[in-house]
């Protein structure tokens, strides 16, 4: 018996290949199926399974593709309804794998057909449950996901408290936990940094497993604190659910070569998004009018999925050298699959035919000093609430809302003012510059962003509860 975690930071996810005997089970893989089908090639293998936790939210699985390619058959949890040909199991349903089986565990709660996959070894042992979003690493998946359900979050929540303690709490404590996702996923609160556990350790140290815990204290501890999900969640959803075009096609598509001229030409006629994937110090000194800025040494994939609202929207690419499969590649793990090509040597191409070039004025922290207490001063603090609250600059000039809901606050912004933009480090920042430039918005980037701030003489300010005045 084979285990191999296949982990992608990106993502925060985790998809899993499981051998014996010959024969292959993949567990939640990702859009690009080829890398499963020759692991299980080099290994003299056949993909048998493909199982499918749930429906998931933050990505495009690549189940439809690899069942495809090789005939295996997508396993669902019960209650799945798809338009393309599924097995759609029972609760303690068993499949044989080789030497082991794998039982299907119906744990409702993150979604309806959220389903654990028990794996019972060679000698009959449990060995391990692949627990999808249903259990994290120091947290449990997020109870308001469900697509098209009449049911409420604290429906769901009620039902995953019943999961988890009469199908995973039950189990026995050195059963190993494969969760789908760790830190930086947004299906989440908490979830660990580690990406591999022991069931007893959760036992011990995750807040939803306390046993002590009624139903009542889990809905409001499990809902406390959930950000509303990101707007592409449903998304990915319902293209996991209904199928989607082969990946493929979409990266013959994607990945072409244009010439400057070509590229233009796309953008005016197409009106196409110029997404820009360099590094933030490269995009602030030149980059094409009106272009994005999302870069891939960031968290790419989820911030073009919370920024750009449509998936259908046609995209060109500036990419640094040797990038551009990768990026069309992440673009479609997060179902952008209208990529219409990159610019042909890069920004510099784009310079040698003397078109337009603009940049974003970026100051250091001590020039920002310097100009702080100017009556006339906006500054934009785009950090996520919980940064925000934790500590922020003090004044009554400060204007804060999370890049995430950029989309949603333009109407707080004042296209005839000059804005003073900062995140935490730089990334987040220079997001919120290209969009709030592209729309017209004057802008100066404070690089290094807070964590520069409060190495500084500018005044920060702790924040204080109100109901602890």
């Amino acid at each position: 018996m084979k285990i191999e975690q296949i982990y992608t930071g990106c993502l925060a996810q985790g998809a899993y290949y499981i051998e014996s005997n010959g024969e292959v089970a993949i567990i939640d893989p990702l859009r690009e199926t080829q890398q499963y089908v020759d692991k299980a090639e080099s290994e003299d293998a056949k993909i048998k399974y493909i199982f499918e936790t749930h429906f998931h939210a933050d990505f495009v699985s690549g189940h439809v593709d690899l069942a495809k390619k090789t005939g295996a058959t997508i396993v669902y949890g019960p209650g799945a309804e798809t338009t393309y040909d599924i097995h759609t199991a029972k609760d303690n349903e068993v499949f044989k794998l080789g030497h082991v089986t794998i039982k299907v565990l119906h744990t409702p709660g993150h979604t309806l057909e959220s389903s654990t996959f028990l794996l019972v070894d060679e000698n009959g042992k449990e060995h391990a449950i692949f627990s999808g979003d249903t259990l994290f690493l120091g947290d449990v998946g997020r109870p308001d996901l469900a697509i098209k359900s009449d049911l409420t979050k604290e429906d769901l929540a009620g039902m995953l408290y019943d999961s988890l303690r009469q199908k995973i709490m039950t189990l026995p404590d050195d059963i190993i936990v494969y969760p789908a996702h760790g830190a930086g996923s947004a299906c989440g609160k908490n979830l660990s940094k580690e990406t591999i556990g022991i069931l007893g350790d959760q036992k011990k140290t995750n807040y939803a497993l306390r046993a002590s815990m009624t139903k009542a204290e889990f809905i409001k501890e499990v809902l406390d604190g959930i950000a509303p999900p990101p707007q592409y969640f449903a998304k990915n959803a319902m293209m996991n659910k209904s199928g989607y075009d082969d990946f493929d096609s979409i990266l013959q598509k994607g990945n072409t070569p244009l010439t400057p001229e070509k590229f233009e030409y796309l953008a005016n006629t197409e009106g196409a998004l110029v997404l820009d994937v360099r590094t933030e110090q490269d995009f602030v000194k030149a980059h094409i009018p009106n272009s994005i800025f999302i870069g891939l040494n960031g968290g790419f994939a989820p911030w073009v999925g919370a920024l750009i609202t449509d998936l259908k929207q046609p995209i060109l690419l500036v990419t640094p050298s040797g990038k551009e499969q990768e990026t069309v590649t992440r673009l479609s793990r997060v179902g952008y699959d209208n990529t219409l090509g990159y610019l042909n040597g890069g920004i510099e191409s784009w310079k040698a035919t003397a078109k337009d070039i603009e940049s974003i004025t970026s100051i250091p922290v001590d020039q920002f000093s310097k100009i702080f207490n100017s009556d006339r001063i906006n500054v934009l603090d785009v950090r996520k609430d919980g940064e925000y609250k934790s500590e922020h600059l003090k004044g009554d000039q400060i204007k804060h809302f999370a890049l995430d809901y950029i989309n949603e606050n333009m109407n707080v912004i004042d296209k005839n003012q000059e804005y003073y933009i900062h995140c935490a480090g730089g990334y987040r920042s220079v997001i919120a510059a290209s969009i709030l430039k592209a729309r017209g918005v004057n802008v100066i980037d404070i690089a290094g962003g807070f964590s520069a701030i409060k190495n500084s003489d500018l005044p920060t300010t702790n924040y204080v509860c109100p109901s602890t005045l």
